[in-house]
């Protein structure tokens, strides 16, 4: 019975070591699978390389579409949190810039006109000559979109920094239409030109803004832009239409419209402001090939906006004014950009209270050459000089009723490109002023004014 379970037990022991021998794998089948995992494992690495550079592709796409400055944190960065420099994805964003600066040199600071020619506004009138460094910085930031379906949207802010010290602002616009149809614009900006100038450099008179236009004891060379616009005292509203090759415009200003004069005095008397004014600005334009051609009319719909009060105290309104204007161009650079020419002919007529204003001008552009004339007669029917200042009272030559005229040669001269700059020009500029005053009592008297300018002119 012992050896029997003895036996058993060493029957046993056999049998398990040979199931066992022969279910341990060889070193070849342990090579073999060792080889697959590998495999294995090479395959899952390469597919997650591939879905990290689809997610990498996926984010630079967001980040390109994105338009918006988020800042994460004011705390120090950190390679967790870095600061991002996203879009909202709304549109286009535009930034630049335009560096003028002038180097002036006049006969005179007191003026021959209403209008300033320098951009220092604190000259003030006077017998010397001037020697002035003026200039500003603009900085643009645009905002625009178009849908597939010609529609848009935008707005513009340019805000200005002078060699005074002052900060200003240019334009500062929203708008929306239809491309090549119908717009709308709202804020601070200049409708159409009615009396362009081409290339101005010294003369200015197109940089005037609806301030400030109109210095009693001066002449003034009117050119239809008292609704134009880009007003201290109040905004613009404009609707326009584009039709084949018409173009049709209306702007409205509202704003103080004692602001149009120097300290607010005309003709002598101090201006009261009961009401803002609103001029209505029509503009119809029709261009084909080179040539263009625009008539328009402005004036002011408030009765009694702003006047005085007379020595019984009655009221009178000055505020009655009404502008007509018509402006031809042939612009030969178009067709021709190297030697094609540009030319200007403007008219413009003001019927106000106790005055009316002629101007025409005529000024052309030959490649980097530019020349022109305008001249200006003032009919002045009443004048009060019981208010005059001495220091106007020795320079102002409109000191009665009568006629006056005034001539105004300008000139200029292009150097582009300067050091090889595409973005960098200098202008040589140039005018000659002189009135002739016709006052229906006393004897009549003639005055001059003329100047040079360096102007330098860096688009950023």
């Amino acid at each position: 019975m012992r050896v029997n379970a003895i036996a058993l037990a060493i029957s046993a022991f056999c049998t398990t070591g040979a199931f066992a021998a022969k279910n341990t794998p060889t070193l070849e089948e342990k090579l073999a699978k060792l080889e697959a995992r590998l495999e294995s494992a090479e395959n899952r690495a390469a597919q997650a390389e591939a879905q990290i550079q689809v997610l990498q592709q996926q984010q630079t796409v967001t980040t390109q579409k994105n338009t918006s400055v988020n800042v994460e944190s004011a705390e120090p960065v950190t390679p967790s949190a870095v600061p991002k420099l996203t879009l909202s994805g709304y549109g286009d964003i535009k930034f630049y810039g335009d560096v003028e600066f002038n180097m002036d040199a006049a006969s005179k600071t007191g003026s021959l006109t209403s209008m300033k020619t320098s951009a220092n506004k604190d000259w003030a009138p006077g017998s010397n000559e001037r020697w002035d460094i003026n200039g500003r910085l603009l900085l643009g930031f645009d905002g625009y979109r178009r849908m597939d379906n010609g529609n848009f949207a935008g707005f513009s802010v340019q805000p200005l920094a002078d060699l005074t010290g002052k900060m200003n602002l240019d334009d500062a616009v929203f708008f929306f239409g239809t491309e090549n149809d119908w717009q709308v614009k709202v804020g601070r900006f200049e409708a159409y030109d009615m009396f362009p100038l081409n290339q101005d450099t010294f003369v200015e008179y197109s940089g005037n803004t609806a301030n400030d236009l109109y210095s009693y004891g001066y002449g003034y060379i009117y050119m239809m832009k008292e609704g134009r616009g880009r007003s201290d005292s109040g905004g613009n509203f404009l609707l326009s239409k584009t039709v084949d090759n018409w173009y049709f415009e209306v702007n409205t200003l509202l704003e103080n419209g004692s602001t149009l004069f120097v300290d607010k005095q005309y003709h002598g008397v101090d201006l009261d402001n009961e009401k803002n004014v609103a001029y209505v600005r029509p503009v119809i334009s029709w261009q084909n090939g080179g040539f263009s051609t625009a008539i328009a009319m402005e004036s002011n719909l408030v009765n009694n906006a702003y006047g005085y009060r007379d020595a019984s105290g009655k009221w009178v309104d000055q505020s009655d004014r009404t502008g007509y204007g018509l402006t031809m161009t042939w612009n030969g650079q178009k067709a021709d950009p190297e030697n094609g020419t540009v030319i200007n002919l403007n008219t413009a007529y003001m019927d106000a209270t106790d005055e009316k204003d002629f101007t025409a001008g005529i000024n052309g552009l030959w490649r980097k050459f530019e020349l022109g004339y305008i001249y200006a007669h003032n009919e002045i029917d009443q004048f009060n000089t019981t208010s005059f200042n001495a220091e106007c009272e020795n320079d102002c030559w409109i000191t009665d009723p009568g006629d006056y005229d005034i001539h105004t040669l300008h000139a200029s001269y292009l150097f582009d490109n300067v050091m090889k700059m595409k973005n960098f020009n200098i202008y040589l500029g140039a005018y000659a002023s002189w009135v002739e005053a016709h006052p229906n009592e006393g004897d009549g008297n003639n005055d001059s004014r003329y100047g040079g300018r360096v102007r330098f002119k860096y688009y950023l």
